[in-house]
């Protein structure tokens, strides 16, 4: 895999905490590789929406990487959940369902960003670096046919 510098909290230097959000647990593993390969710390897994929403309250991460098509609560559902609870949380959805009304519900509903499935490493690493300096204003898309 690709060398990458640290991507690191701004506020204190620390390495960035992640919440990863899969129904596969094959795609919980790739993405945790890619964010352990830029620094970062997995500070929870989730296999659905539900799961999801009591990790964030647990763990406190710096981002999530939700994917949207999982049982028992979709991840636009959750994120929305988690977002009115916590208004600077960071999400950003990493799906294979890049249809445009995923991604517009998505980032209405308090995603940050959307990364489409395969996850590109050099993507996933320029999204994360754009989110953890964004301020919550901009939501983007990224990977849609890169």
């Amino acid at each position: 895999m690709e060398q990458f510098a640290p991507v690191k909290r701004s506020e204190d230097g620390q390495p960035v905490r992640y919440l990863i959000v899969d129904d596969s647990v094959f795609a919980r593993k790739n993405l945790a590789r890619m964010v352990e390969s830029f620094g970062g710390q997995i500070a929870g897994e989730a296999g659905d929406g539900i799961t999801a929403i009591s990790e964030y309250d647990r763990v406190s991460p710096d981002i999530v990487l939700m994917d949207i098509t999982m049982p028992q609560m979709e991840g636009i559902e959750a994120a929305e959940k988690i977002v009115r609870e916590h208004p600077d949380a960071r999400i950003v959805m990493v799906s294979s369902v890049g249809y445009q009304e995923n991604i517009v519900a998505a980032l209405q509903r308090g995603a940050r960003h959307f990364v489409q499935k395969p996850v590109k490493p050099e993507v996933l690493y320029e999204v994360i670096k754009y989110v953890m300096k964004d301020d919550g204003a901009a939501a983007r898309t990224a990977g849609a046919g890169a």
